[in-house]
């Protein structure tokens, strides 16, 4: 029976997969190998339990050089009555050892070389120390002093690792030291990853309008290599339902999971849930997770198969789990770590994998659809003693969430989103001391700051800046939330820049603000502006389409106060209400089509190939308590701010004066 785009919860798809696969025989370990003992068993999982075959060492070994003896001929010697033991002719009381040297059958411990002084025949001192004729001690030794015993580290027969451990460096060691030549590990899983689409385009390619380029196997396969599996990227496969049948089945026929790529909603061109009906059966298709909903489980029934590269069950019997992937970057990587990687975890008998949570505070209000377990990338940074968690574009098809993801936050089925301040908990990709060398930014977006986080990633600190415009920045601070923000808000009293601003927000906070740059704002437009805007008076004509920034940003500000003073009504601006969080967000809606022009900077226009024209200046800083100015994190900005590198950076992008940087404008206590 069709199942089209019938969402279901999480829990419920994953235990209908599980479910199939247990009666299909193919919940379990695919296969047993056994591989050399070498630098590739590296990662591979232990199919069964690995046992002490010798003991190591596996004879008591000297620890030192130095003389082994019988311990209890030492007793009694000291500083002042030293004990004289022969090393030469018949029935010596010492022998030379070096360190790993096995111990005479008589001996019991050893003294170290440094700690014996060397006779000749006569009883005088010698420099011959590995060779005297007795030696001269001043300190007894206990039994086994100074030696390995046998089995010190391994004992015969003794647990070495368990069955379904990931072998690691010192592992291998180990496993080597019981005396083991070879290790008996998980077969890896072989997984083929189809990519289809007729608008996909290979990587490198010169791409047209419509094109897009196929990436996501590329990210698909290395997902999938570490999990422990081997993945293979097929060429593209148009939008034509006979080729995609016949490239599912060739890859069924030699692989044990298919990862069917492609957009799996219920448009017109979506063959997946058909192909896998046609080849086999269909228990999924749509589960109500966010992003990731057009999600397919089901199992083909390959025809024919090459015995060589096949699991233990008889051909007749095979069946091969496919996964129809959703087409956006964002879904097809969740999908792949909710649904794949349990699926290799018990293919190659490891745990799954537990990302390590924690306790978080969110920096601001998210909204989530309540039928939907709502899966958010959030950026961490400890600020005080609290951990941060700032959220990412929500959208399925940006894929830089996933590269500057530092967490994911669950939002259950049922919650309909969660305020700014609350508690959450977020697992964390990131390890905890990268956290704590985090600077949080929040506030006025500006494309220096990308510039500000590459310099201090080379002077061990991690810069995250999240765009909520400069009083959303101010407000962050006065909760705690970040240790600085940047902000442009003009006073419009007294035509000052965020002196006005902080002592509203920031009543009572000491903080310390330095001046960044200043820099020139104006109109962006398409290269040559082909409609001739000169100023904000253009703004009124009805063929122009505006693209504007978000209420609180400085540059909404400095808009709205130059609107006034021009006595322009912003209603009768078209696209005064399309907003965008970041200069490049306004340059890109123009770069588009979406717009004729939006304010911003002249780096954003250039950034993008844009025209522009320049109309304000404005000063651009840093907000900082000062509980964070002289706080060992924050140095190496300072650093880098008041560094030559850094200024002659910023002075070769248009539209910036850096002659205050780093100037203290206000020190509040």
């Amino acid at each position: 029976m069709s199942i089209y785009l019938h969402d279901i919860p999480l829990p419920d798809a994953q235990k209908r997969f599980q479910q199939a696969l247990e009666e299909s025989g193919l919940w379990r370990v695919l296969g047993i190998e056994t591989i050399p003992l070498d630098e590739n068993a590296l990662g591979r999982v232990t199919a069964e339990p690995i046992w002490a075959k010798v003991s190591s060492p596996n004879y008591h070994a000297s620890a030192m050089d130095g003389f082994a003896v019988r311990a209890e001929e030492t007793e009694g010697a000291g500083p002042g009555l030293p004990i004289q033991l022969r090393v030469a002719g018949h029935a010596p009381q010492a022998q030379y050892v070096d360190t790993g040297d096995p111990l005479p059958d008589w001996a019991s411990a050893v003294i170290p070389i440094e700690n014996v002084e060397s006779l000749d025949e006569s009883g005088n001192l010698t420099a011959d120390l590995r060779r005297p004729d007795s030696i001269r001690i001043r300190a007894a030794v206990t039994p086994w002093m100074h030696v390995r015993p046998l089995g010190e580290d391994i004992v015969e027969t003794q647990l070495l690792l368990p069955a379904g451990h990931t072998l690691r460096p010192a592992d291998l060691g180990a496993v080597a030291a019981a005396g083991h030549a070879d290790v008996k590990v998980a077969r890896r899983p072989r997984v083929a990853i189809l990519p289809t689409g007729s608008e996909l385009v290979p990587i490198g390619a010169d791409l047209k309008r419509g094109d897009i380029l196929e990436y996501n196997s590329l990210v698909l396969a290395a997902q999938i290599k570490a999990m422990g599996g081997e993945a293979t990227r097929f060429p593209i496969t148009r939008d034509e339902f006979d080729s995609i049948c016949a490239r599912v089945e060739e890859a069924a026929r030699e692989y044990d999971l298919v990862l069917l790529n492609a957009g799996s909603s219920a448009g017109a061109e979506d063959f997946s849930a058909q192909v896998i009906e046609k080849l086999g059966t269909l228990f999924v298709h749509g589960v109500a997770v966010r992003p990731g909903h057009p999600v397919i489980l089901g199992l083909i029934h390959p025809q024919s198969s090459n015995a060589s590269r096949q699991s233990e069950l008889p051909m007749t019997n095979r069946r091969i789990p496919i996964l129809g992937i959703p087409g956006y970057p964002v879904s097809a990587a969740l999908t792949t770590d909710l649904f794949v990687e349990p699926l290799i975890a018990r293919w190659l008998g490891r745990r799954p994998l537990e990302l390590p949570t924690e306790t978080a505070v969110l920096t601001r209000t998210i909204l989530s659809p309540p039928g939907d377990d709502d899966f958010i990338r959030v950026v961490a940074g400890r600020v005080g003693e609290k951990l941060l968690a700032a959220p990412l574009a929500r959208g399925a098809g940006v894929i830089t969430s996933l590269v500057q993801a530092d967490g994911l936050l669950l939002l259950p089925r049922g919650e309909q989103g969660a305020e700014a301040g609350q508690a959450v908990q977020v697992r964390l990709y990131r390890a905890r001391s990268d956290l704590d060398k985090t600077i949080f930014c929040i506030g006025s977006h500006d494309v220096i700051l990308d510039l500000l986080a590459q310099f201090l990633s080379e002077r061990g600190r991690r810069f995250v800046s999240a765009n909520v415009g400069s009083q959303g920045g101010l407000i962050a601070l006065q909760r705690g939330e970040a240790h600085l923000s940047g902000s442009h808000l003009l006073d419009p009293a007294t035509g000052e820049y965020n002196l006005a601003a902080v002592r509203q927000y920031l009543p009572g906070v000491p903080v310390r603000l330095m001046a960044l740059v200043e820099r020139e704002q104006g109109l962006m437009t398409p290269r040559g502006n082909p409609k001739g805007i000169k100023g904000l008076r253009g703004l009124l004509r009805p063929d122009i389409q505006f693209v504007n920034r978000q209420r609180g940003a400085g540059t909404r500000v400095l808009l709205d106060y130059q609107l006034s003073i021009m006595g322009i009504p912003a209603s009768n601006i078209r696209g005064y209400n399309q907003e965008e969080y970041t200069h490049l967000g306004v340059a890109a809606a123009v770069a588009s089509g979406r717009a004729d022009c939006g304010l911003g900077i002249p780096a954003a226009a250039q950034a993008l190939d844009l025209d522009f024209v320049p109309l304000f200046h404005e000063r651009y800083d840093l907000v900082i308590p000062a509980a964070f100015a002289s706080a060992d994190l924050l140095a190496p900005l300072f650093d880098v701010i008041r560094g030559a590198e850094f200024r002659k950076m910023v002075m070769s992008l248009p539209g910036y004066d850096v002659r205050r940087m780093g100037e203290i404008v206000l020190e509040m206590t």
